[in-house]
């Protein structure tokens, strides 16, 4: 069960600039009506180094992979990591931004 990625930056402007944002204490959740669900995973520079970046977009990716029968179908999700995360990313676990995020998919 593979999910579809959005790669393109010209996908991610629009996306930014046409869409619902939710908020939640670790992420900012863009939302957006399409032909076919997608997600993308951002983490800048602002949430940490290369090690603690790629560690933000693989939990985010792992969220929706557990969770991918809770999104909206034909839909873009873009998910980008908070810099609250800088500091508390050794002591997060994987289930403590799960129940964060669990409570904006509903």
């Amino acid at each position: 069960m593979s999910i579809n990625k959005i790669k393109k930056s010209k996908d991610f402007s629009l996306i930014y600039n046409k869409s619902k944002k939710m908020h939640t204490k670790y992420a900012i959740i863009f939302i957006r009506e399409n032909n076919k669900q997608r997600f993308g995973f951002v983490a800048s520079k602002k949430t940490g180094n290369a090690v603690q970046r790629n560690r933000i977009k693989r939990i985010f990716r792992e969220f929706v992979k557990i969770h991918k029968d809770k999104f909206k179908e034909n839909t873009d999700y873009v998910f980008v990591g908070k810099s609250i995360l800088k500091d508390n990313l050794k002591n997060l676990k994987y289930k403590d931004i799960e129940k964060d995020m669990i409570k904006v998919i509903k």
